[in-house]
């Protein structure tokens, strides 16, 4: 087990890295905007190339920024009836929807997109609108994102083994499973107590 949570802490580096970088995105797709907008006010000229260049950057957030959200536990989850269970059975409800949900979801979605970029790699496959750029780094990134999200999904899994069997502590656990209260009380203690916005333990907590 060792060995899994030193693979399981790399992935988590790697996937932490990539999100953080690709988050930038956003700001780049904005200046992308504004820039368009200024231009075709200014001058009347547009392209569609600034407006598929949007929606390349906005999609390699969705896509590359997944498996962070998964390693920060901050994905949109509606636990009315876990928030109930004790630790030992959200855990056990997170490795069932581990093994039966996402495993299942991500190799689907993996057998998919990989013909579908190599197709279109292929092919050299260009937007059909006039002016427009190539399709193909824009399914790339599809696939990139569920290759990235797979292996985050393995970091997941060993870790919630790991937690079950006691042999590490669940960093998430004070944070609760995202009910309207615990998120609330989140919220309260970060302002309370800024460093737990950077990751720490609320005051007087300890290891569980």
């Amino acid at each position: 087990m060792t060995a899994l949570l030193g693979l399981s802490r790399v992935i988590d580096s790697i996937n932490e890295r990539i999100g953080k970088v690709a988050a930038w995105a956003i700001v780049v797709a904005i200046l992308v905007s504004a820039i368009n907008a200024i231009i075709r006010r200014l001058f009347g000229v547009s392209s569609n190339a600034w407006l598929e260049l949007q929606w390349y950057l906005f999609g390699a957030v969705f896509m590359l920024c997944a498996a962070w959200t998964l390693k920060v536990n901050e994905h949109i989850r509606i636990d009315i009836l876990s928030n109930k269970l004790s630790k030992r059975g959200r855990d056990t409800i997170d490795l069932i929807g581990h093994l039966f949900f996402l495993l299942p979801f991500l190799a689907l979605m993996l057998y998919l997109c990989l013909p579908y970029f190599l197709n279109s790699y292929r092919s050299g496959e260009v937007s059909s609108n006039a002016g427009g750029l190539l399709i193909w780094p824009a399914k790339g990134l599809i696939l990139l994102g569920f290759i990235s999200l797979a292996f985050q999904w393995l970091s997941e899994l060993i870790k919630r083994v790991a937690i079950m069997n006691g042999q590490l502590v669940d960093e998430h656990d004070h944070a609760g499973h995202h009910s309207p209260e615990a998120e609330a009380q989140r919220l309260i203690a970060e302002m309370a107590d800024p460093n737990i916005a950077r990751g720490g333990e609320p005051p007087g907590d300890g290891v569980r």
